[in-house]
């Protein structure tokens, strides 16, 4: 079985928006994970701050890896996410996905996403499906 690292390896090579969304890898281990990426000019919506799809895909690759770390293939089956503060251009954002229960067949996962100062800007919590296949 491969290890988290060579699993989110494999993950990130064949991802071409997590490439795009300039995601950094800055950790992971079998469920969890941290990612982060820098706010660009067209990451920002109508009102000048980053769009909730950019925290929201930050969040969503945190809880692949995190997820996928295990070394068995899993898919996300159902995510939520709260934005709780604005974020502008130039900001860095940091997704830290922990698990919170792992079993046979599902897993549920929790992603804080922070600026650089340590403050909330999303909360993401997703629910993956574990597939029999290992990576």
């Amino acid at each position: 079985m491969k290890s988290a690292q060579e699993v989110v390896d494999t993950m990130y090579n064949g991802d071409a928006f997590s490439k795009w969304l300039g995601i950094k890898v800055e950790h992971c281990e079998a469920g969890a994970c941290r990612l982060s990426l820098v706010v660009r000019e067209e990451m920002t919506n109508g009102f000048k701050i980053a769009h909730g799809g950019i925290s929201y895909s930050l969040a969503d690759s945190a809880l692949a890896f995190a997820s996928n770390g295990h070394g068995t293939q899993a898919l996300s089956i159902e995510t939520a996410i709260s934005h709780t503060k604005p974020v502008k251009v130039g900001e860095k954002m940091i997704a830290t996905a922990s698990e919170i229960r792992k079993s046979r067949s599902i897993g549920i996962y929790e992603v804080r996403v922070q600026n650089e100062a340590g403050d909330l800007v999303a909360h993401f919590k997703g629910t993956v499906f574990r597939k029999d296949l290992e990576w």
